[in-house]
């Protein structure tokens, strides 16, 4: 499908040329610069050179005095502690900080991570039996809480005391928790709102170790686990989520905690981690955990403190994704045969598809994988627990949400947000809905807005790019949402020899302009354009730059998103 290009609008004339001046800095990255609202010296400086001290007061976030005093009285009569947490990276991650920071203080710790199929997502009650039944007074719960209103309440029944440590939206009615963390409560002033749930995990041990003077270490330790759940909760890169990312990846390429070592060893990439890197190699696997079968293994894997132990479980959480992966394949597959065979389905503006059999724990991925491929509003259904269950993904600038809330009245139940959702349904309404979620859609979505885009940042000529355009570029990372890495595109270059198709459907060319080098670029999924360039032919392409490294030698690379025939 041919994708939009869409370029930057552009900035303040006056202040780019300023900051590319005060930074000596190429235009074009001044530019970008100024795009993303870093636009005097001071701010650029913050930018390029994160820094852990400008990371803020924990105690600026609303009950996290409450959550300290609480968790001291604990510590001091020596009370049973429970860390419980969701099932997905950011979860996992945050069980084993919180875990592993409050287990050097009491041996009268435990963690639970509910059934992904049993208990579904969330507080559960089999969460607050298990605690009231074993005799845990206190429940520190991470990534999820905030809406769990009647779990709370039967908690408070039972004598089990709740401190929620979340980062998602809060309902209309708060829990009565004895303190609720979480940065986007109308009435907490703390001032970065887009924490991670694991970020969330990490204020609170931090608030802990500066009230009682321990050293930065028993915190920091943990900024590896931090960036973990920041690159695959899709959190925004930018703020205070920038200092934790930046110092987290500097600590995992060089001395991870041993679970994340173990698993760097067993998906074959040890060294050069960025946040991309993370989202697509450590992030599955975590999550596979909890996918196929139980997400304590992850947890158990990020709080080995033993090479061997980590290595044995790192092995059994990469089997699991490689099973995830089956399972993702072929449901992937039976899926885009049910829509390639129906002129019905493939004519439609949205996709809905049911198959009882499909495993639940990869809908979700399978959701992501037809967006791409037909680039609309999408729902995968299974059945699970008698009744069908659903995940759903959305194209950009479409809320999906919205259209959902249309539907209320065919779902039991749904959440989630403008791009991503899940829900449940009674198995005879799976038709209605699919009818009137079409009906929705259609009446609201535009022919734009079904076309992917690229967002371009800026225009420029290859002949700027050298050794000096790149080092200021890889300094504007880590890149992540809000902070991608820039998109450029150069018009009318041309061949510098013929393009060759290499691997699965990927085009490896090499190309000029006049007065510049030659510059090698690799087009993942862009076969089809071998036969269109031809030599002494000008074209366009959009691109990121990225250095590739074969045999200890690195050159700069054009990775190409997408081109254009003149």
């Amino acid at each position: 499908m041919e994708k939009r290009w869409v370029l930057a609008s552009d900035c303040n004339d006056a202040t780019v040329i300023k900051i590319a001046e005060q930074l000596n800095i190429d235009r074009s990255l001044a530019q970008i610069l100024v795009q993303r609202n870093i636009c005097d010296f001071d701010q650029a400086k913050d930018f390029f050179r994160p820094d852990l001290d400008h990371l803020h007061n924990p105690f600026l976030m609303k009950d996290m005095d409450v959550a300290i005093a609480r968790i001291e009285t604990a510590l001091a009569t020596q009370e049973k502690i429970l860390i419980y947490g969701d099932y997905d990276v950011d979860g996992t991650t945050s069980v084993a900080l919180a875990f592993s920071f409050f287990s050097q203080l009491t041996e009268n710790i435990e963690y639970y991570i509910p059934d992904r199929y049993l208990e579904g997502y969330g507080i559960s009650t089999a969460g607050i039996d298990y605690a009231s039944e074993n005799g845990f007074s206190l429940i520190i719960a991470l990534d999820c809480g905030i809406k769990s209103v009647d779990k709370i309440d039967y908690a408070n029944t039972l004598g089990v005391d709740f401190i929620i440590c979340d980062h998602h939206l809060p309902g209309d009615v708060l829990p009565q928790a004895i303190a609720i963390l979480d940065p986007k409560r109308s009435d907490c002033v703390y001032p970065f709102k887009e924490l991670a749930g694991c970020g969330i995990g990490f204020k609170l041990a931090q608030a802990y170790a500066q009230k009682h003077q321990l050293p930065k270490e028993t915190y920091l330790r943990y900024l590896d686990l931090v960036m973990v759940s920041i690159a695959a909760d899709i959190v925004p890169v930018v703020g205070e989520n920038r200092i934790l990312a930046y110092y987290g990846l500097k600590k995992l390429n060089t001395n991870p905690c041993e679970g994340l070592r173990a698993l760097m060893e067993v998906s074959g990439k040890t060294e050069n981690y960025s946040i991309t890197d993370v989202v697509f190699t450590l992030g599955p696997r975590i999550n596979a955990a909890g996918r196929i079968d139980h997400a304590k293994h992850a947890v158990a894997m990020l709080l080995c403190q033993v090479d061997g132990n980590a290595l044995e479980q790192s092995e059994l959480i990469n089997l699991k994704n490689t099973e995830r992966k089956t399972y993702d394949q072929d449901i992937t597959r039976e899926a885009l045969a049910l829509i390639g065979e129906s002129d019905i389905l493939i004519n439609k503006k949205t996709t809905v598809v049911f198959n009882e059999n499909w495993h639940k724990g990869v809908i979700g991925i399978v959701a992501s994988r037809l967006t791409e491929k037909y680039y609309r509003p999408t729902i995968v259904l299974t059945k699970s627990n008698g009744h069908v269950a659903g995940s759903c993904r959305s194209v950009v600038g479409f809320d999906l949400y919205e259209a959902l809330s249309g539907c209320a009245d065919l779902l039991d139940q749904y959440g989630g947000h403008k791009f991503a959702a899940g829900l449940t349904m009674q198995q005879h309404n799976v038709d209605a809905f699919a009818k009137k979620f079409e009906e929705i859609v259609s009446a609201s979505i535009t022919e734009e807005l079904l076309t992917p885009m690229i967002r371009i940042d800026a225009e420029i000529e290859l002949a700027q790019i050298d050794g000096k355009f790149y080092r200021v570029l890889s300094q504007m990372g880590p890149f992540g949402p809000e902070n991608m890495a820039p998109i450029f595109v150069t018009h009318n270059v041309y061949l510098a020899q013929h393009a060759m198709a290499v691997g699965q459907n990927h085009l490896k060319i090499n190309i000029k302009q006049q007065n510049s080098p030659i510059f090698e670029g690799i087009a993942f999924g862009l076969a089809e354009f071998q036969n269109l360039l031809q030599p002494k032919v000008p074209f366009s392409i959009c691109y990121t730059l990225e250095e590739n490294v074969w045999r200890d030698k690195k050159r700069l690379q054009l990775n190409i998103k997408g081109i254009k025939v003149n």
